[in-house]
């Protein structure tokens, strides 16, 4: 039991850091332990968790249903750990923030406002800006960070995928014909994001994947922005399904190839490596983790 414990605290690090490589830096193993320990779970439940390939690493769905149980176990040991090192005391003191500029509609501004009504000490600061913000320069506590992390000296931790579509308005789709697979998709206009690489992920529902590149006819630095332009027929646009949900619902805009999924991008919570284990930082940290274990619960 201890064996199996063990292994899953070291895939959930795997997923969370996003390569093993990452997860031995966190954990203090080499490579090949992370690995071990991923290949002996999965020998051990008769299922493959993770997708492998030179670059990265993608969950299965199995992998996806193990890792936030892993999250919640993880989450109710150091919550234990906490209560026993006496840091249940109230909170206080200022916390800033900096998050995506659309995440002003996302719920998880719902959960910040829930962690700011259980700790009314803590003054909090939040940032809304498509603008990386450096956290040492700026002082910043925390950032809300979308996609592939770069090697630094910031600690992370991974909190949910976003899940997103392919959408274009019915004027651009009655345009051109009815596209059969992802690659024809390369020569459609598109709409770009400055922050985000002219390059598309798709995943059919057998787990085909198919990758390709394009030319954006329009970029843009707000994603919000680029909803609206894809709303006008200017470009196809891979916005995350929330924002675009009641613009499919009213005819706005159009799934495309629906039967394949856009690659979801890993939302992280960034902080620096300094932050110590009972800051405001870590506690607001394990809360979005957990708020999201619960989400994603409820979900299924």
């Amino acid at each position: 039991m201890i064996d199996e414990l063990r292994a899953l605290a070291v895939f959930a690090k795997t997923v969370e850091t996003g390569s093993f490589r990452a997860a031995s830096r966190a954990l203090g193993l080499s490579p090949s332990v992370v690995s071990h320990h991923v290949s002996q779970l999965e020998a051990r439940l008769g299922t493959a968790l993770l997708y492998r390939s030179t670059r990265r690493l993608s969950l299965t769905p199995d992998g996806q249903a193990l890792y936030h149980h892993a999250q919640a176990m993880l989450e109710a040991a150091q919550n234990g750990l906490d209560a026993i090192a006496g840091r249940a005391a109230e909170p206080a003191g200022t916390l800033s923030l900096t998050l995506p500029a659309f995440f002003a509609r996302h719920p998880l501004v719902g959960q910040l406002a829930e962690f700011a009504r259980r700790h009314p000490k803590v003054e909090l600061t939040l940032d809304f800006s498509d603008e990386k913000r450096d956290l040492i320069r700026d002082g910043i506590d925390l950032a809300i960070r979308i996609g592939e992390l770069p090697d630094s000296a910031l600690k992370s931790r991974r909190l949910y995928d976003m899940p997103r579509l392919t959408v274009a308005a019915p004027s651009l789709l009655a345009e051109r014909k009815a596209p059969q697979n992802p690659q024809e998709l390369a020569e459609w206009p598109w709409l770009g994001i400055r922050m985000r690489p002219n390059r598309k992920t798709l995943i059919h529902e057998t787990g085909q994947a198919q990758s390709f590149s394009f030319q954006p006819r329009l970029t843009v630095n707000n994603v919000d922005a680029a909803c609206q332009l894809a709303i006008a027929g200017c470009g196809l646009a891979t916005p995350p399904a929330f924002l675009v949900a009641d613009d499919i619902a009213a005819g706005g805009l159009q799934t495309v190839l629906p039967q394949w999924q856009v690659e979801p991008l890993g939302i992280y919570a960034v902080w620096p490596a300094n932050a110590a284990r009972e800051s405001l930082t870590l506690r607001l940290v394990h809360f979005l983790a957990a708020a999201q274990s619960i989400v994603h619960s409820k979900n299924n």
